[in-house]
């Protein structure tokens, strides 16, 4: 059973090892390799970019953000100055791209964002925006394997439709049997627990959101 802080990032105690400081459940761990076999049969060289991130490393990415010491995008990945911007826009802005902290993915150890490092270009930098996985992109080979697929190892992309919440990510993949059960458990109520003694920026205009912006960001109802 999944507990509070281990759905919040605040725990690590439901993680193994995946690769150097890559983790996630060990039920996740197993079938993400048995589809990293598959890929290399294929010809394809698939690596995580990122697996679990703790609460407080989404905590600095946030406040990182809405104080303008860190880039935000737009819908079209260009980045937009955030500093004129009010709090309610600072935050919509911010969660485009990026979750609150507790309320993101990557603390489940059931999601992880992936890439090809074979198919980037001598001196290209992995960005993780839509364009390198769609047609023409780096990764687009890539991409239209894992369709075809990453089900038949328990796997599905959260973030396929753009719904004006959460933006198009083709590179994060979900572990089904363990990331619908996250899902399901994680609430309002829980994620203000969590930000107890934390200092999240826009915390105010947020707590008063929350039902709103968890339908619009976090429970995003998806086809199957």
């Amino acid at each position: 059973m999944i507990t509070p802080e281990m759905l919040t990032g605040r725990s690590t105690e439901h993680l193994a090892v995946l690769s150097g400081n890559h983790r996630l459940q060990p039920a996740a761990v197993e079938a993400f390799r048995a589809m990293q076999q598959a890929a290399n049969a294929a010809g394809f060289d698939l690596q995580p970019a990122s697996t679990f991130r703790d609460f407080d490393r989404q905590l600095a990415i946030w406040n990182g953000k809405f104080c303008g010491d860190r880039p935000v995008l737009d819908q079209d990945s260009q980045p937009i100055d955030i500093m004129p911007l009010s709090t309610a826009e600072r935050c919509e802005a911010i969660l485009r791209w990026s979750a609150l902290p507790g309320a993101s993915r990557h603390h489940w150890g059931s999601d992880l964002d992936i890439y090809d490092p074979s198919l980037l270009p001598a001196g290209e930098k992995l960005r993780l925006e839509p364009w390198e996985y769609q047609e023409g992109g780096y990764f687009y080979p890539l991409n239209q394997w894992l369709t075809a697929h990453m089900v038949d190892f328990g796997f599905y992309r959260p973030f396929t439709e753009d719904q004006g919440g959460v933006a198009i990510e083709p590179w994060h993949l979900s572990y089904r049997p363990l990331a619908q059960e996250a899902e399901r458990l994680l609430t309002p109520a829980l994620l203000l627990a969590a930000w107890q003694d934390k200092e999240v920026a826009g915390a105010q205009w947020l707590a008063g959101h929350l039902p709103a912006l968890f339908t619009r960001f976090i429970h995003i109802q998806r086809k199957a």
